[in-house]
């Protein structure tokens, strides 16, 4: 523990050490509430896949997807099909399982709707494409003080979304992500920037005319840039404190 003393007072001194900010109980308490969200979903999912796989042992083939097995058991009656008593006992009360968590859900996704519209940073992160209510009360969460990062990159490098170089025999070479920081919330914007893509890329802005260039020079990953400039652009949004505004493209 002394040695530990030492290394933290040490630290302290120097001029370019960065520090983590102290978070509010607002925020802990949001964070909280997006962790117990995660594991619901969680448990949802695990849950879909027991069901899923307890009725293709039985001939019944349901495709992936929480929407085709609601789908599916509305359309058919478990009455109806060549389950025993009891297998259909114990899927009525996996069903019911199932309902009780989009239940607690989506009293989950109501909060962080209302948080969203109540919290001014969250409010300004909606207006960025791709970042809804989840995303914006997450990312306004986790920021503490959105000065800690010079510039949009290094928010997108905190998120992990930016490229890992590596340097052999002094030549630097980019691959994947680095994957660094949250996967939670790196999940979050790489799904709402996959929700996005469509919309923007029709758009005649200066981001649709650069999501365009890309889309015709890369086929893989394109996904995952649009997330990378979507984090920097949230980034902007925090730190000048206005929303964003979407720029017409030149025609030049």
């Amino acid at each position: 523990m002394i040695v530990d003393a030492e290394a933290i007072a040490e630290a302290a001194t120097r001029p370019t050490m960065r520090f983590v900010p102290i978070k509010s109980e607002e925020q802990l308490d949001v964070q909280t509430l997006h962790r117990a969200r995660e594991r619901l979903v969680g448990t949802r999912t695990a849950l879909i896949n027991q069901l899923r796989g307890v009725l293709f042992d039985r001939g019944i083939v349901i495709a992936k997807g929480r929407q085709k097995l609601n789908l599916w058991l509305r359309e058919n009656p478990l009455g109806n099909t060549l389950l025993t008593a009891r297998m259909r006992q114990l899927v009525d009360d996996m069903v019911d399982e199932l309902h009780a968590l989009d239940h607690r859900i989506k009293q989950l996704d109501q909060e962080f709707e209302a948080l969203a519209k109540s919290d001014e940073r969250a409010r300004l992160l909606r207006s960025v494409p791709g970042i809804g209510a989840l995303n914006a009360t997450a990312l306004a969460a986790a920021v503490g003080d959105v000065w800690a990062f010079a510039k949009g990159r290094d928010f997108a490098a905190w998120l992990g979304l930016v490229p890992r170089q590596v340097t052999t025999g002094g030549k630097p070479r980019l691959t994947g992500i680095s994957k660094r920081g949250s996967t939670y919330m790196r999940v979050l914007l790489i799904y709402g920037a996959r929700a996005a893509l469509p919309y923007l890329a029709r758009m005649d802005t200066q981001l649709g005319a650069w999501l365009q260039a890309l889309l015709q020079r890369a086929k893989r990953n394109v996904v995952v840039a649009l997330a990378n400039k979507l984090a920097r652009i949230a980034w902007a949004v925090m730190s000048k404190q206005r929303p964003y505004e979407a720029v017409v493209a030149s025609k030049g």
